[in-house]
C-alpha cells in the first residue's frame, strides 16, 4: 500500500482527463451492467443478432462450457495463425504467463462462435518474476515489446487495470465489426468498473483512435508506436469511469 500511495502522489504519474467525443454517435449503453449468477457480467448492448458478452474468471469457467477453450483457440487463430506472432500455444490454444487466476477474460460470442475478446489484468498483479505486460516490457522482461513502450513509469495502482490480447476475429464481416467493437468496449469498461477500476491501460492497434471515435469514446496514446511482427501497435489509456450518452 505504501507503493500505491507514493505513486498516486508522484508528479510523474498523472492521468489526462478523457471526455466523450463531442457529437459522436455512441453504440454503447450507459447503464451499469447487471451481474449474472456466479459473478459473470452480462450486458444488453445496442446491437443486432444474438451477440453476447461474457466475462470469465477462474471461478466461473465451468459455468460457461467450452467458452474459455473457444476463446483461447480464437486467440491462436488471430495472433499466431493470422498475424504470425511468436507466442506459446498447445492443443490449438494460445496462452502466456498472464493467463492466471488474477485475470478476467472477456469473450464476445454468438451461437458459441467467438467474435472478439480481450484480457484484463490488475496492475497490482504478481506471479513469479512477472507482473503485467506493459510493466514487464518496461523492465526488459519481454523481448518482443520495447522497454520504452510507455512515456512514464508503469503504474501499480488498484484502480488501474491492463487490457491485453484485444482482438476481433476475421469471421466478423465488415458491416458488423463496429457493433462487435462496441459490445467489447462496453463489456471491458463494465468489467473494469466492477473491480473498482477507473482507468484501463493497454496495447492497442496504432489506428485505435479511428474506431474509438466512431464508438463515441476517447482515449489518449501514452507511448510511442512500435511494431510486433509487422503489426503496428501503441499503448493507450482509457478512462472507464465515464461512459458517453
Amino acid at each position: 500500500m505504501q507503493v500505491l500511495s507514493e505513486q498516486r502522489k508522484s508528479k510523474a504519474w498523472a492521468f489526462p482527463e478523457l471526455a466523450p467525443v463531442a457529437g459522436a454517435r455512441s453504440f454503447l449503453a450507459t447503464r451499469s451492467a447487471p451481474r449474472a449468477p456466479g459473478g459473470a457480467i452480462r450486458v444488453a448492448p445496442k446491437t443486432d443478432g444474438h451477440i453476447k458478452a461474457t466475462t470469465i474468471t477462474f471461478r466461473t469457467i465451468t459455468q460457461h462450457g467450452d467458452l474459455l477453450v473457444n476463446f483461447m483457440e480464437a486467440r491462436k487463430r488471430v495472433f499466431i495463425d493470422n498475424l504470425h506472432w511468436s507466442l506459446p500455444h498447445t492443443d490449438g490454444m494460445e496462452f502466456d504467463q498472464y493467463d492466471t487466476p488474477q485475470a478476467r477474460w472477456i469473450a464476445i460470442h454468438e451461437f458459441g462462435q467467438i467474435l472478439g475478446g480481450v484480457r484484463l489484468s490488475p496492475t497490482t498483479a504478481k506471479c513469479g518474476v512477472y507482473s503485467y505486460m506493459l510493466r514487464d516490457a518496461q523492465q526488459g522482461l519481454l523481448s518482443d515489446i520495447p522497454s520504452d513502450v510507455l512515456f512514464f513509469e508503469a503504474p501499480v495502482l488498484e484502480n488501474v487495470w491492463e487490457a491485453s490480447r484485444l482482438f476481433i476475429t476475421d469471421e466478423v464481416p465488415a458491416q458488423r465489426r463496429l457493433k462487435v467493437q462496441a459490445v467489447l468496449m462496453e463489456q471491458m469498461s463494465a468489467t473494469a468498473r466492477e473491480r473498482s477500476a477507473t482507468h484501463v491501460i493497454g496495447i492497442v492497434p496504432a489506428v485505435f483512435t479511428r474506431w474509438l471515435r466512431r464508438l463515441g469514446l476517447d482515449a489518449v496514446p501514452v507511448g510511442r508506436r512500435f511494431a510486433i511482427d509487422g503489426t503496428h501497435s501503441q499503448a493507450a489509456l482509457f478512462n472507464v469511469s465515464r461512459m458517453p450518452n
